[in-house]
């Protein structure tokens, strides 16, 4: 199972992805899911937030059907859960807030189930749900560095 998106694996997310940017979602394509996938979880978080990491979106109970999510969409049939803002929506890296390079990590689960879950859900809750179901799993890091101009 892969995520593919307009970055490869340890690249810099590209500035339109960023709070510095558009701070829109990047296009994302999943391949390879296992044949007895029932629903997809695709968690977005900064891992070397502080105190600790820090979801910039959660989405769901997504249909093994939706392997295209276009640039700003949730994917097709997906639930979005809550992100560390208590909001719902996709928050980009955003170094403006940080030193240095943080590493964003783009995490898919693929599960024999479909969670019964509420949208207004915490990553906590919708980890709990996904334990015991995970059939498989596939990640995408991208690095976000404060520019150095940047006050």
């Amino acid at each position: 199972m892969r995520i593919k998106t307009v970055f490869e694996h340890g690249e810099e997310v590209p500035l339109p992805y960023t709070c510095l940017g558009l701070n829109t979602s990047p296009p994302l394509v999943f391949q390879d899911l296992p044949q007895n996938t029932e629903s997809l979880v695709l968690i977005f978080e900064d891992v070397d937030a502080t105190p600790k990491a820090w979801t910039h979106w959660m989405v769901f109970n997504i249909p093994p059907s939706s392997i295209m999510v276009d640039e700003g969409t949730i994917p097709l049939g997906g639930i979005e859960g809550l992100a560390n803002n208590h909001t719902f929506g996709y928050e980009g890296p955003c170094p403006r807030y940080f030193q240095g390079t943080h590493h964003y990590w783009f995490r898919l689960y693929a599960l024999d189930c479909m969670l019964d879950l509420p949208a207004a859900s915490e990553r906590v809750d919708v980890e709990k749900a996904m334990e015991g179901h995970i059939i498989s799993k596939s990640e995408l890091l991208g690095r976000c560095t404060r520019p150095e101009n940047l006050q």
